[in-house]
């Protein structure tokens, strides 16, 4: 489970980053940046986990809550920006932003996984680190829940896709719209589900 050990290590503020939306077909990558209040309730503590061993319902009831017991920024980069720079650079390019809609000055961020993003500030990379620090953690849930409303937004203005199920990952009811009823303005054309669509479709 997560814990403080990394954030207590430090001195001074310590902000948690990750980012959600890498896999998907469709939609923008997200990320956050949390600073997690040190008196934050222990039972809400003991809820925090890595977004992806969450239920739904669960992380949107955690997600309503850190606000209370939270700063955070939210950053993304659009389709656009992951076509013309990877998907990589544009996780990094949201991080880059997320810690900027904070508007702190981190003593150390810590951002899950094992590739620096160019912050401004020092920063150590934790890899499963959704699974290790409870800022990171929150983060996660933060950019996952933020994302996945995104998608089921979009949802309502491109029908058949299962964007309210799927929230644009490569389901196989995703893969059978994509067939069938042709890409959007918001898939990702370098992503080679999409462009085998595309390829065989126009």
């Amino acid at each position: 489970m997560p814990h403080w050990k990394l954030e207590r290590s430090i001195e001074g503020i310590v902000v948690g980053v990750d980012e959600v939306g890498c896999a998907p077909l469709a939609g923008p990558v997200v990320a956050a940046a949390v600073l997690l209040d040190p008196k934050l309730p222990r039972r809400l503590a003991r809820r925090i986990d890595d977004s992806k061993k969450l239920p739904p319902e669960e992380r949107e009831e955690i997600f309503a809550r850190l606000p209370e017991h939270a700063k955070f920024g939210v950053g993304e980069a659009s389709v656009d920006e992951i076509e013309q720079f990877n998907i990589l650079r544009a996780a990094q390019l949201a991080m880059r932003r997320a810690v900027e809609a904070l508007g702190l000055t981190p003593a150390l961020i810590i951002v899950d996984g094992n590739r620096l993003p160019g912050f401004s500030f020092p920063t150590r990379c934790v890899v499963g680190g959704d699974g290790i620090s409870l800022s990171i953690a929150a983060a996660s849930i933060i950019a996952k829940v933020t994302r996945d409303r995104m998608m089921k937004a979009l949802a309502e203005s491109f029908p058949g896709y299962g964007w309210e199920r799927n929230v644009g990952y490569p389901t196989a009811e995703h893969r059978a719209a994509l067939r069938r009823l042709g890409l959007t303005p918001h898939h990702r054309r370098t992503f080679r589900a999409v462009y085998e669509v595309l390829a065989t479709t126009y």
